[in-house]
């Protein structure tokens, strides 16, 4: 379930929070090549299936930064600010990639709200911390401290 909020003081009174999960999301070999071509990095563990057959995970690998920056695309499923004027993402301050994403495999963030504090007048920043998980995995794919920052109407 998405947690709604729509004021700095909410969402600084939510720090703690336990935050998703979202849906499943299968990740197939067209989204590993159209992030490969938007990069530049068309390693072979990712781009080649024949020779990642026989490489060290039996078939390819999503991009640990597709898996990352797929955490844009989680985030509004577990923390959505309503009463929205303006937000961005301010930056992340600790990613760790423990597991990798196979080509086919579904994945799924769920987070914390770790922090909140005001900035400016009707603004906040916060600090969710997200666990891309890999389905049936061990480890998760991705787990990424997020920094968005939000002004209120």
């Amino acid at each position: 379930m998405t947690f709604r909020f729509r004021s700095a003081d909410e969402a600084i009174g939510a720090i703690g929070r336990t935050l998703g999960p979202s849906d499943w999301l299968t990740i197939d070999q067209e989204r590993i090549n159209l992030f490969a071509q938007a990069t530049g990095d068309f390693q072979w563990l990712h781009v080649d299936p024949q020779r990642a057959a026989t490489g060290p995970f039996g078939r390819t690998i999503a991009h640990g930064f597709l898996s990352l920056s797929l955490t844009n695309l989680f985030l509004p499923d577990l923390f959505l600010p309503d009463n929205l004027d303006w937000g961005v993402n301010y930056g992340l301050d600790r990613v760790r990639f423990p597991a990798p994403v196979p080509v086919g495999a579904r994945i799924r963030a769920s987070g914390e709200l770790v922090d909140a504090k005001p900035i400016g007048k009707n603004g906040v920043q916060t600090m969710v911390r997200m666990v891309i998980e890999v389905e049936g995995g061990d480890k998760p794919a991705c787990v990424a401290d997020t920094l968005q920052r939000y002004a209120f109407l």
